[in-house]
């Protein structure tokens, strides 16, 4: 997974921008919208049903090939599958901006999803070529990278609603345009495009059942809310997701070349990292959800106010994943901080569920929503980090696409379990502060929850890599050299 020449340092640096710029999208794709969904909702005809599913459309595509787009990455080399996912996007948010009808609007969207499922891996996969032959830079690296997603989060709340307010709604995706022009002309001159080593063909039935699998799942998952967890409906789809992902897994173990071999999870704490992001992803997204929700709904907050709301606990967070989980892994190690951060990050869950109908953003929001967000930047960069390199260098596209795949499956089914929560306590009477209070309150212990069980399993699946030892003294023997260089 190397590139064939080392790059410069400068080089390296605007290419680690470029990837983040990658991330930073993909993200701001999911929350860009939601200022604009009534105006796409007056000018196309949606229904109320319907109007969810442009969001939905984005997740179930993304979720459902980021397996296949890191396959695709180690079959084709990262390089080319980065541009690839660019071209991809850009066509969707073309087809997207110009919609006129529900069903092209969809359309346009699901083919952004598979563009982000495209760039997600890959992106991670470049970025192990660049820095993955030195440990401290390549914590530093993931720092920026993590911490470009709650960037992008919140910077699509504020440009979703000043592009709605003073352009129109179609800017919401032609934005991504003339970014992905940029990164196509960018990406040939800053990424390494030495191939990661990998030989073989499509797993073409592996990639039919996980995509149909893993769509399937989170389709029901995102819908459950909308037609009832106890509806036929609902366990009928979830029922056939697990089938075909059943079927996967079965394929997987009798073809000489799958898509995901499952022996990637003998690899040490792969999998145990893979549990950790999932629980995380579960955990942070509801919390987030519902806390806009909480500051709109119940605080009075319009969109502006409520994205300035969330810019100290975005801030933190990227303080913490840039400066200070670096530096508690390279002191504490990756679990510890890891176990730490899950803890934190119940404490503030914990803590934020204590919010009042007449409660005050300084004293019910600020505070627990920075512990949180202190919980969360500790938890993640080392979770990731254990993840992607646990993995051999030939497979490094994979086990991108197998983490991007747990955090992005992990935050649908959370999101989805803690709605359902939320509702049953009240969320779902809008106008009735108390009741909706005592929704989001639920949702946010449930989500302490989650993040105390990952904890937990953390502390009994990861493990401690054994240092190294170190020469004893002097010159370095020939038998020594050989060993220091494994």
């Amino acid at each position: 997974m190397s590139p064939v020449s080392a790059p410069s340092a400068a080089r390296r640096h605007w290419a680690l921008a470029l990837i983040a710029a990658a991330q930073f999208m993909v993200i701001m794709d999911t929350s860009i919208i939601g200022v604009a969904l009534p105006r796409i909702q007056e000018d196309l005809e949606f229904s109320q049903e319907d109007l969810s599913w442009v969001f939905n459309a984005y997740v179930v595509a993304l979720g459902g090939l980021l397996l296949l787009g890191g396959r695709l990455s180690d079959l084709f080399g990262a390089r080319k599958m980065f541009s690839a996912g660019w071209l991809v996007l850009l066509a969707g948010s073309a087809v997207a901006g110009a919609a006129g009808t529900v069903a092209v609007e969809l359309a346009g969207r699901a083919v952004q999803g598979v563009g982000a499922a495209l760039i997600a891996p890959s992106a991670l996969t470049l970025l192990m070529m660049l820095f993955g032959s030195e440990p401290r830079q390549l914590t530093r690296a993931l720092a920026l990278y993590g911490a470009a997603a709650p960037a992008g989060g919140t910077a699509g709340v504020f440009l979703g609603g000043v592009i709605t307010e003073y352009a129109s709604w179609p800017w919401v995706f032609y934005i991504n345009i003339p970014i992905a022009v940029l990164a196509l002309a960018a990406t040939p001159k800053l990424m390494p495009g030495g191939t990661t080593g990998a030989r073989g063909s499509i797993d073409v039935l592996g990639t039919l059942t996980v995509t149909a699998g893993l769509g399937t799942t989170v389709y029901a998952i995102v819908r459950a809310p909308e037609v009832g967890w106890g509806s036929a409906a609902t366990w009928g789809v979830m029922a056939a997701g697990l089938v075909l992902l059943a079927a996967f897994l079965g394929i997987q173990a009798a073809r000489r070349e799958p898509l995901m071999p499952l022996s990637i999870f003998r690899a040490p704490n792969l999998g145990a990292a893979n549990l950790a992001q999932l629980l995380l992803g579960a955990a942070w997204i509801p919390m987030w959800f519902f806390l806009n929700l909480y500051l709109q709904q119940v605080l009075g907050y319009s969109a502006f106010p409520s994205g300035a709301a969330l810019l100290p606990m975005t801030i933190l967070i990227m303080i913490g994943m840039i400066t200070l989980a670096p530096r508690a892994i390279g002191r504490f190690g990756p679990k510890a901080v890891t176990v730490t951060g899950l803890l934190v990050l119940a404490a503030g869950m914990g803590w934020l569920s204590l919010v009042r109908p007449g409660g005050d953003f300084w004293v019910d929001v600020l505070p627990a929503s920075l512990v949180a967000a202190l919980g969360m930047s500790l938890a993640f960069i080392p979770s990731l980090g254990t993840a992607i390199s646990a993995a051999r260098p030939e497979e490094g596209g994979l086990a991108s696409g197998i983490v991007n795949t747990s955090y992005q499956v992990g935050s649908a089914l959370g999101l989805a379990a803690m709605t359902a929560v939320a509702a049953g306590q009240g969320a779902d009477r809008l106008g009735d502060l108390p009741a909706l209070t005592d929704g989001f309150s639920a949702a946010f212990i449930g989500a302490g929850l989650i993040a105390l069980a990952a904890a937990l399993l953390a502390v009994l699946t990861l493990r401690t890599p054994r240092p190294e030892p170190r020469p004893k003294s002097g010159a370095v023997q020939a038998g020594d050299r050989e060993t220091a260089g494994r």
